[in-house]
């Protein structure tokens, strides 16, 4: 699979981006703003998630699909849409801090939202970010998700109970 933007490409995870990928995860600022994603991100984890992937694109019917973000071969961030259960997914995604504030993610959002809605028939994409995170709920408002409310201790990370903003775009 293969979405094009401007220069930009979302594709599959394959062998060889584990380099690209630690380099431009691998800071803290991602990790704050982010519920999965760890810190310190080093090759070992790339080398996880691209090997979970490789397994994921083999199946028929997955929960999840996961893209890299690639700019002229390198992985500069990853988006995907998870708990796609019948009419509905979830999404998420990152970016490499160096390249914040290009529009690349807003851009990355409105490509795999369109794709979600027109060729998976997906009538609701959804997506959830910390309150402290105000540039993803920009990127999602800017993509034309709407807010839908505040979720109250929806999420725990590293144990605490954290707030989350829950945006959505239907067709």
């Amino acid at each position: 699979m293969e979405l094009k933007f401007g220069e930009y490409r979302l594709r599959h995870f394959r062998r060889g981006d584990e380099p690209s990928i630690a380099a431009n995860i691998n800071d803290r600022k991602i990790e704050r703003y982010t519920l999965n994603i760890p810190y310190p991100y080093d090759l070992k984890c790339a080398r996880e998630w691209v090997g979970f992937n490789l397994k994921l694109y083999r199946k028929k019917q997955s929960p999840q699909l996961n893209l890299a973000i690639d700019l002229a071969g390198e992985v500069i961030g990853g988006i995907g849409l998870f708990s796609i259960s019948g009419h509905r997914a979830e999404l998420g995604y990152w970016l490499g801090v160096k390249h914040w504030g290009k529009g690349i993610v807003t851009a990355a959002v409105r490509t795999l939202t369109r794709h979600a809605l027109k060729e998976l028939k997906l009538l609701r994409v959804y997506a959830t970010v910390l309150p402290v995170n105000k540039a993803s709920a920009r990127v999602l408002q800017k993509a034309g998700y709407k807010y839908e409310g505040r979720m109250v201790k929806q999420h725990l990370k590293r144990g605490k109970p954290q707030d989350a903003l829950l945006f959505a775009k239907t067709r």
